[in-house]
């Protein structure tokens, strides 16, 4: 059978009914680690628990050799299913999940804590050039998933393509794109996700209202099932199988400075310089193409720097980062004609062959040349070595582009399969490459590394996504909540896009400082752009440059708060930015892709409109949210709207909020946190809340798991016409940690304290505190022990 896979080149059909797997149980076996192993007669199905609450599935068809899984994390907890047979059924549970097993026709349906979620009908299916699996689900579903595409919230009812590829200039729709990735999100709480990277479909009740379906040309025949009982809990367990993004660098927070691109050292050095003497803050500047070559094309390959236009980068570089100005490369993974290291790749064989064993070449916008094969050690190993090399001459992070891969012709052979049967891993091992190469020969660096496409669980090599060639147009901005909420949920919480927009000459000022204010609140704030429209603040005109620079100093002086969101996603999985379903519990919430939450605190609608004067927004019902702007408060389970000026976005933060927050700086090199201004967002109807706040190095790769930081909890009771607010920190050793620290406590919406404000119930002299009939300002020193601050009034 793998065999016969291999040799299929044809394009998928648009939909074939599947064949029934005729199968019936013959025999059970309990496995080391709790795995179940089922033989069938036409096949050896393996479940395995990996917690209570995600399990695997594998069908090993006579015959049939199934390739290693690449998207499930290599660890796994002990657990220990109870297993109940009878002469007609299985039953094998773990703590959350129950698999049902019938055995003549053998089929496996599955429950979590007592809700029966969905069925194989019949489980294992092919078709005359696919294989895969058919599930039953309940007609009341909506379906979130598959990837990055530019649908709508709601995919139910679609019929979507696996298989990654560019996107160039895609506005409001578009149905596949970089990341198509083999998920399935019902709002029951639950994901089916195919572990297989070749080329196929994932069918969401398009060819069956009642089905789902997940198909592919080859791969491995496995799928994984995730549950929880809330949107946090399930995006936790899921990423607890699939892997966690380890934090970035806190230089990796900050204004990236980016366009295709800087030609020479003098140019980059002169924006550089700009920056300063604008007074906008930038930690990073990536180079694009024209750093290892003249033009555009026919330059790939050369993975040097270009010497007559940048004859000193070691010195650009370390200078650089001297004003805290860190520096990123763009690669590709193809080697075209006449660059330096074309025979050398064709000579090692490092690079994808054909069916005669020769080096395979093709032609495409780039040029003529061959493609590395990622999949091989040996490529593996020359490629790092050259990552190693510039790493160690200066360079601080790493941009894939082009690694879906762009041209990847279905004969092209590698050493694990061709092209359309490893194609949607590729961007997946390329970042494993940099990622693991990092980790062992710069383990006191943490990795940033941009990427264009991945696979399921590329979030544990530190990929950072973004959203692609997005067109320069209103219509381009729209799609791009949908774009970063979907793969949050799919585990990919850093995607975010080229702020103002990358594809056209579309000169808009409304729009460029729309679409930076937007980028306050994602993950990664890089703006990016075809030069013919800039893409820096400090080329724009001094109101567009202005608006910018307080937009940009807003995000530096909210990086406690962000840092602390990037901690959550690194040890629970929570997105950064989050549906609104995430907070009311609302099924007509999924296709709301107009607003979100970033983290705890925020409510973002981002204005994708050009002239508008006022924007309506959906509160959250169960919340009283307070208008940043203003301070202004509206009851949830409401739509408001508010009047806009081009200064404005809407943004609200909910009562109860904590919200750090530090003085800016040009910088991260010169963040500090002696000094902390915490906000607080009171309201009558928050009577309690609690938060934690995240610190350490900005650096330490292992800061987590070896103690090196800080946290400080953070609680609230208001009862009584009295408010209390305790800080407790948990304080471990890391450098530059402050011996002490000053917390200018900011009480938002609170009413006069007629004079009795009191620290760990001691009355504040007032030249501790004070109030200017909006806001209440405490200063409280903080060491070791836990404070509490009383108000009444």
């Amino acid at each position: 059978m793998r065999y016969l896979f291999l040799l299929l080149s044809i394009l998928l059909p648009t939909a074939l009914l599947p064949a029934q797997v005729t199968d019936t149980f013959q025999s059970a076996i309990t496995l080391p680690a709790g795995a179940l192993q089922i033989n069938t007669s036409t096949a050896t199905v393996t479940l395995t628990p990996y917690t209570a609450h995600t399990l695997s599935v594998t069908y090993q068809p006579t015959g049939y050799d199934n390739p290693p899984s690449h998207a499930v994390a290599p660890q796994k907890e002990t657990v220990k299913p109870v297993y109940t047979e009878t002469s007609s059924t299985i039953s094998w549970q773990t703590e959350g999940w129950t698999v049902s097993v019938t055995k003549d026709p053998f089929r496996l349906s599955y429950t979590y804590h007592d809700r029966p979620l969905l069925a194989e009908a019949p489980g294992y299916i092919t078709t005359d050039s696919t294989h895969g699996f058919r599930f039953r689900i309940t007609p009341d579903e909506k379906w979130m998933g598959g990837g990055e595409r530019a649908l709508g919230m709601d995919r139910t009812g679609q019929r979507l393509m696996l298989y990654n590829t560019p996107s160039y200039g895609y506005e409001t729709e578009r149905d596949l794109m970089y990341y198509s990735l083999p998920v399935a999100i019902s709002s029951r709480k639950y994901m089916v996700v195919f572990d297989n990277g070749a080329r196929g479909f994932l069918d969401l009740g398009a060819t069956d209202p009642q089905a789902l379906q997940m198909e592919a040309i080859g791969g491995r025949l496995s799928y994984l099932l995730v549950a929880g009982d809330t949107w946090p809990e399930l995006a936790t367990h899921y990423t607890g199988l699939t892997g966690r993004q380890p934090m970035l660098p806190r230089w990796g927070y900050g204004n990236i400075a980016s366009r295709f691109g800087y030609h020479s050292q003098a140019e980059a050095e002169a924006v550089v310089e700009q920056y300063e003497e604008d007074d906008i803050p930038i930690d990073a500047i990536v180079f694009d193409i024209f750093w290892f070559g003249k033009t555009i094309k026919s330059t790939l390959g050369n993975f040097a720097w270009y010497r007559d236009s940048f004859p000193d980068p070691e010195g650009m570089m370390a200078d650089f980062a001297r004003k805290g100005v860190q520096t990123i490369l763009i690669t590709e993974p193809f080697v075209l004609k006449n660059t330096r290291t074309y025979q050398e790749v064709l000579d090692k064989k490092l690079v994808g062959f054909d069916h005669t064993g020769a080096p395979y070449h093709f032609d495409f916008y780039f040029g003529t040349g061959t493609l590395l094969d990622v999949f091989n050690p040996h490529t593996v190993a020359w490629w790092w070595r050259i990552y190693r090399d510039l790493t160690a001459s200066g360079v601080s992070g790493w941009w894939g582009d082009l690694g879906e891969p762009e041209a990847h012709p279905d004969d092209l052979l590698h050493v694990n399969g061709r092209a359309d049967h490893v194609h949607n891993l590729y961007g997946h091992a390329w970042a494993r490459l940099v990622y693991e190469g990092m980790r062992r020969d710069f383990p006191e660096r943490r990795p940033l590394i941009l990427m264009r496409s991945g696979f399921v669980g590329s979030q544990r090599y530190g990929m950072v996504p973004w959203s692609g060639d997005v067109s320069r147009t209103w219509g381009g901005m729209q799609s791009q909540v949908e774009i970063a909420l979907q793969m949050g949920l799919q585990g990919l919480s850093y995607m975010h896009s080229d702020l103002g927009g990358f594809a056209g000459d579309n000169r808009d000022a409304e729009l460029y400082t729309r679409w930076l204010q937007y980028g306050v609140f994602q993950p990664v704030f890089r703006p990016h752009a075809q030069e013919a429209v800039p893409s820096e603040p400090i080329f724009w005109d001094a109101a567009t440059k202005a608006i910018a620079r307080d937009y940009i100093r807003l995000r530096y002086r909210l990086l406690p708060y962000l840092y602390t969101l990037a901690w959550q996603n690194a040890t629970q999985g929570l997105p950064m930015m989050r549906p609104l379903f995430y907070l009311e519990d609302k099924t007509s919430l999924i296709d709301n892709q107009r607003t979100y939450l970033w983290g705890d605190a925020f409510l973002v609608s981002p204005v994708t409109e050009p002239g508008a004067t006022e924007w309506s927004v959906y509160l959250p019902q169960g919340h009283t949210w307070t208008n940043y702007w203003t301070d202004q408060s509206y009851p949830g389970g409401q739509t408001v709207t508010v009047p806009l000026t081009l200064k404005t976005m809407p943004l609200f933060v909910r009562a109860g909020s904590f919200v750090p927050m530090v003085h800016p700086v040009n910088h991260t090199k010169d963040y500090r946190t002696d000094v902390l201004e915490l906000h607080y967002y009171d309201h009558a109807s928050a009577k309690n809340s609690s938060w934690t706040w995240y610190e350490d190095d900005g650096h330490t790769p292992r800061a987590w798991e070896e103690k090196q930081y800080e946290l400080l909890h953070l609680s609230s009771l208001r009862k009584n016409r009295g408010l209390t607010i305790r800080l407790t920190p948990e304080r471990y050793a890391y450098d530059g940690m402050p011996q002490e620290r000053l917390v200018e406590l900011v009480i938002h919406g609170i009413e006069a304290p007629r004079g009795k404000v009191r620290l760990d119930h001691q009355r504040l002299s007032p030249k501790w505190w004070s109030y200017d009939g909006k806001l209440l300002r405490i200063s409280v020193p903080m060491e070791d022990a836990p404070r509490e601050v009383q108000v009444r009034w």
